[in-house]
């Protein structure tokens, strides 16, 4: 039996969650998100909590139970709370900035690097850091992600582009002579 789908997932207030036949809707003040449902799955909303429980203990079910119970956990805190990534830019003359809906990165190439912001996201600089903030954390994960492969990290001087708690492993450089 999943552990965690098994637990119940409380609906903050200013929080709607409508169970439909094919997608359950997540609506509050940082939007509005959807999340498919499972055929193999119950859905029950009472007393301002979701609980998801099996149909039958098939390895389909039981596959399904603690994932569709985080995705829905994820949809409910991403449209209350949100979700945020801080990214960090170490180079010297590397800079980060925001024009509008497009992210402007100047990380040592012979140009800078203009990356489009999807809809549903928000891009903040302060200084060498970006924070990328929204309310679906796959969307938030994968574009940090993609800003984070424009300029990885190198392990000799940490040059790059890095998450804010990231540890990057160092290498020494060329040892010295005999």
């Amino acid at each position: 039996m999943s552990r965690i789908g098994k637990q119940p997932i409380p609906i903050p207030s200013g929080v709607e969650v409508k169970i439909g036949a094919d997608v359950v809707e997540v609506k509050g003040p940082k939007g509005s998100l959807t999340t498919p449902v499972e055929a193999c799955l119950n859905y029950e909303l009472a007393d301002g909590q979701v609980v998801i429980t099996r149909k039958n203990d098939s390895r389909q079910a039981s596959a399904q139970h603690g994932l569709r119970r985080t995705l829905l956990a994820n949809c409910i805190e991403g449209v209350s709370k949100g979700f945020s990534k801080t990214m960090e830019v170490i180079g010297v003359g590397f800079k980060v900035a925001v024009k509008g809906n497009v992210i402007e990165l100047a990380v040592g190439y012979s140009h800078p690097v203009n990356m489009q912001l999807p809809a549903g996201l928000e891009a903040k600089a302060e200084g060498n850091k970006l924070t990328v903030s929204g309310a679906d954390k796959q969307m938030v994960g994968e574009f940090a992600a993609s800003l984070r492969r424009v300029r990885q990290p190198e392990p000799y001087k940490g040059k790059g582009i890095k998450y804010e708690n990231e540890q990057i492993r160092r290498k020494s450089g060329k040892s010295a002579g005999k």
